[in-house]
């Protein structure tokens, strides 16, 4: 299993910065990256997008080090400047990366933008069954939603959400959607789909 202890974090002046450039990466790289990116074939980048910030996550120094090189590229190549650029590491025992603050947590960034960290997913037998479930979960001071035959009710730790997966027989994932989108040869895989 391969682990992306490693990322690059590029921050843009302007949102529409970050969708031109997560568009170039997801579908066709310019001359000068796209030879940059050839060293990069083997792998897959994970990429995503938080407003005007994008990561791209690697296994290795190495990969996060090229990804950046291909990304300088690509925005020399789009005229795109004002923006910052570096590698992270993760650090495991400490849960951050090296760059950030000690005692912030993702999870915490997450609760002060206003959304749940962890999302409990229950699929129910009916649509009866959804409604009936999404009210018990209200009244319990959580704030689900319901998807035809689905409930999701966020939590705010995984502790949290893996105690309440156990009671309703629910999965726990990362809150959010995720979609993994690959063009063949492109090393970049976009995770939230292009555009957002």
């Amino acid at each position: 299993m391969a682990r992306d202890d490693w990322r690059v974090h590029v921050d843009l002046a302007e949102e529409q910065h970050a969708n031109g450039l997560l568009e170039r990466l997801g579908l066709e790289l310019s001359g000068e990256a796209r030879e940059l990116a050839h060293e990069l074939e083997q792998h897959r980048l994970a990429v995503s997008r938080d407003g005007n910030e994008l990561f791209v996550y690697g296994s290795s120094w190495a990969a996060a080090d090229k990804a950046h090189a291909v990304i300088a590229a690509e925005l020399r190549e789009l005229g795109i400047e004002g923006h910052e650029s570096r590698v992270e590491h993760w650090l495991e025992n400490e849960e951050r990366w090296d760059d950030e603050p000690k005692g912030e947590t993702w999870e915490q960034e997450e609760l002060d933008r206003g959304f749940a960290p962890w999302e409990v997913r229950v699929r129910c037998s009916s649509r009866v069954e959804a409604d009936a479930l999404a009210e018990r979960l209200e009244a319990e001071g959580y704030k689900p939603a319901r998807t035809f035959d689905y409930v999701i009710a966020g939590c705010r730790s995984k502790e949290d959400a893996e105690a309440l997966a156990a009671r309703l027989h629910g999965e726990v994932e990362p809150g959010g959607e995720l979609v993994y989108e690959v063009v063949p040869g492109n090393p970049f895989a976009i995770f939230g789909g292009l555009g957002g």
